[in-house]
Formats: structure tokens, sequence, C-alpha cells
């Protein structure tokens, strides 16, 4: 079994798409970054990436590349997923926590599980999805960012080696 884990912190401004964990919840303010600015997918990449110490998802997808610029972060995850699988590696679970002030996730929060599962190709009794609230304090309790941690758990080849 190999474990990773992933964090990620987007800014947030007024008239962009709030995205997470695939899903666009509706928000007067929405993640700031080069790609759609996913902080969940984000944090689920790096948390791949992670557990096999494939590096990170700055240098799988760098915010300097024009490739990457608005791009989907589920096909960011799939292309790691897709490496994870060819090293002989499987995803046991996954266990998402959201930090946001505004709005609160509590009815979207089985979407975002669902999309994961999607993503992933497990069923979503392995996805675990949470949300947190700063309650005012720094940036994600006044409202101006938005984070996500992921852990995942991998079921890696004989050996412990992919």
């Amino acid at each position: 079994m190999r474990i990773g884990h992933g964090f990620d912190i987007h800014p947030l401004a007024e008239g962009r798409r709030l995205m997470l964990g695939g899903v666009e919840v509706p928000s007067q303010f929405g993640s700031v970054g080069h790609s759609d600015a996913d902080a969940v997918l984000h944090a689920l990449a790096d948390a791949l990436l992670g557990a096999l110490a494939l590096g990170d998802i700055g240098e799988w997808f760098p915010d300097t590349d024009p490739a990457f610029k608005n791009a989907d972060s589920a096909r960011l995850v799939k292309t790691v997923l897709a490496e994870v699988t060819r090293l002989g590696a499987a995803v046991e679970n996954v266990d998402v926590t959201v930090y946001l002030e505004k709005p609160k996730l509590g009815a979207l929060k089985s979407k975002i599980r669902s999309s994961i599962a999607a993503i992933l190709g497990v069923d979503v009794t392995r996805v675990a999805v949470k949300a947190r609230t700063f309650e005012g304090f720094g940036a994600i309790g006044r409202g101006t960012a938005v984070a996500a941690t992921a852990v995942v758990l991998l079921d890696s080849p004989p050996g412990g080696k992919p």
C-alpha cells in the first residue's frame, strides 16, 4: 500500500467560475489560476503523484506552459491516474477536505464525491468529501481563498515499488 497527501489553495475573485472536484459550484466568486483552478482536483493530483513519489502537479503541468491555460483539471487527474495505473497501482480510497467560507457545500458534497469517483473510475463508496470553514480566520475565512487537501491510498504492485 502507498499513501499520498495533496494540498492546493487558490485566491477567489468575482466573475470567475468556482470548480471543486469537477463540479461547478454556484458562487459570486471563483478560483483564480492558470488552469480551471479546481483546488480539489489539484490536491488530488498531488496526492496521487506523492503516493508513488512521482513529483508534483507543478512539474507535470507547469503554469508557464500555455497548453494548460484554462485546462480542465479532470483531464490533468486522468493523465496522472493513467501513469498510476501503468505503474501497476490502483486507488483504494480518497479522502478530501474543502476549506471554503462560502458558499456552504453541504448540498453539493455528494455531487462532488460522485464526480471524483467518476474521474478516478472507482465506486463512490471509496471517496469521502468533507467541507470546513475557517470561521472568519485568514484568507479563507475572509472569503478570498479556497483550499483543499486530499489523501489517497493506493494498492501498489508486489514488492512495494511501481
